[in-house]
């Protein structure tokens, strides 16, 4: 499906998309590592550096910028904003942490200081994910959306491979000689204030240009009309009341498929660079890695080209069960190519599953309230990345090794134990689907086609 380049919007979203992507994968990727191997955290406090900024990232966005996006109808300013001071307060950070010394005290002011960061990076997020739906039509969302995952996997596959460069100092250092010494933290602060380059050629968004493509009028129809038209001798009911019944009920099916599929997601690797395991270095790590970043491109590529005939619905089921399959993969790999394949496998359905979820949840929202139903749709993602680890995989692999079990038996079955919350998920969705006839299991992107 061709996507309109709206007044801009795409070209420049798929620019800080590049780069924001390209941040993460510099910083966070070898973050996990520094913190457990480098500055002496167990497994689960080191999981804390992305559980504590993401319930920050979760409050803020939902209690703050949710709202003052939808008084305001301010989208591009809120990520511009929260972009620059996001970058300063990087540099910050480093020299912080420096002050702290080179022990687990210097880890704790990590972790501190990226949850203030946070507060300014949700800003960024609910101007982002309002401002997609805000632009474009409920036919190119799924297109656009896979666009911009495929664009950004491109971003993070260079981020991750010059993060493993200058982690240990193109091999001429210390392992973790890249954060201590401020190299990431000054290179991750230049890709934030690049990024906001491309956002001043964007729209501003807000339901006002929204309406400029004739979009609110015919969504606020098509998800209402059948609502407000009770049956006769019925009492009227509010249009808004069973949309947001069918959203509460699709967020907890991605509470569960997001928490389980990612919980892992900060133990990857420490993981793989056990000595007892596969004992990879940090450019073998990024390969690794960029497995799964190459799968999105690919995967993006398809579903941008399909994105009008798939099913929303099916997609999210399909994806989530590839999802259980790489974590199982990953618990049972005894070769490294057997490690890459689950990577690939968490590539497909990384794509899969954000497509079609965002696509199901943008068509559940009355226009004028997406910024606060958005921020609680991410928070089922965004929470998921770190306070999935912290209750999930950090405390069975620290018990299982506090018990005297073996590192690496510890660590799979903590992917065992996300595969287990991933199906309850699944489950959820597909009650959903097979019991609630209308409501978020019907919701296809339109004009799709059984195939």
């Amino acid at each position: 499906m061709k996507v309109r380049n709206s007044n801009g919007t795409l070209l420049g979203l798929s620019s800080f998309q590049v780069l924001a992507m390209f941040r993460r994968g510099l910083f966070y990727t070898f973050m996990s590592i520094y913190l457990h191997d480098y500055l002496g955290l167990k497994v689960t406090e080191m999981t804390l550096f992305a559980t504590l900024p993401m319930i920050v990232n979760v409050t803020f966005q939902v209690g703050v910028w949710g709202r003052v996006s939808d008084a305001t109808q301010l989208r591009r300013t809120l990520i511009i904003v929260a972009e620059v001071v996001a970058a300063l307060g990087t540099v910050v950070l480093w020299w912080a942490h420096t002050l702290a010394g080179g022990g687990r005290a210097a880890g704790y002011v990590l972790i501190a200081g990226l949850s203030v960061i946070e507060v300014f990076w949700s800003m960024s997020n609910v101007g982002w994910s309002a401002l997609i739906s805000d632009r474009y039509s409920r036919e190119e969302r799924t297109a656009v959306q896979a666009q911009l995952t495929s664009i950004g996997a491109v971003g993070r596959i260079v981020g991750v491979w010059i993060g493993g460069v200058l982690y240990d100092g193109l091999g001429m250092k210390y392992e973790g000689w890249g954060f201590r010494e401020g190299a990431l933290f000054f290179v991750s602060s230049g890709a934030m204030l690049i990024s906001t380059v491309p956002m001043f050629f964007v729209g501003e968004g807000g339901i006002a240009g929204h309406r400029a493509h004739d979009e609110t009028r015919d969504e606020t129809r098509d998800e209402t009309t059948e609502n407000a038209q009770p049956p006769a001798g019925a009492a009227p009911a509010s249009p808004a009341a069973p949309l947001r019944g069918g959203f509460v009920i699709f967020l907890i099916a991605m509470v569960f498929i997001n928490f389980g599929r990612n919980a892992v997601s900060v133990i990857w690797g420490p993981f793989l660079a056990l000595k007892s395991g596969f004992a990879l270095s940090s450019g073998s790590l990024s390969h690794v890695i960029n497995a799964r970043s190459i799968t999105m491109i690919a995967g993006g590529v398809f579903f941008a080209r399909r994105g009008v005939r798939t099913v929303a619905s099916r997609a999210l089921v399909a994806g989530t069960c590839i999802a259980v399959a790489s974590l199982v993969v990953l618990a049972t790999a005894h070769r490294l190519w057997l490690v890459y394949l689950g990577s690939i496998m968490a590539g497909v359905s990384d794509v899969m599953i954000m497509a079609s979820a965002y696509a199901l949840a943008s068509v559940l929202m009355p226009p004028e309230r997406r910024g606060r139903l958005f921020a609680w749709y991410n928070a089922t993602s965004f929470l998921s990345w770190g306070l999935a680890g912290t209750l999930i995989a950090g405390p069975v692999i620290d018990s299982l090794v506090a018990a005297g079990a073996g590192e690496v038996f510890a660590y799979r079955m903590s992917f065992l134990s996300a595969a287990g919350v991933t199906l309850v998920g699944l489950a959820v969705l597909a009650l959903m689907m097979l019991g609630r006839k209308g409501g978020p299991a019907a919701v296809e992107v339109p004009g799709a086609e059984d195939d």
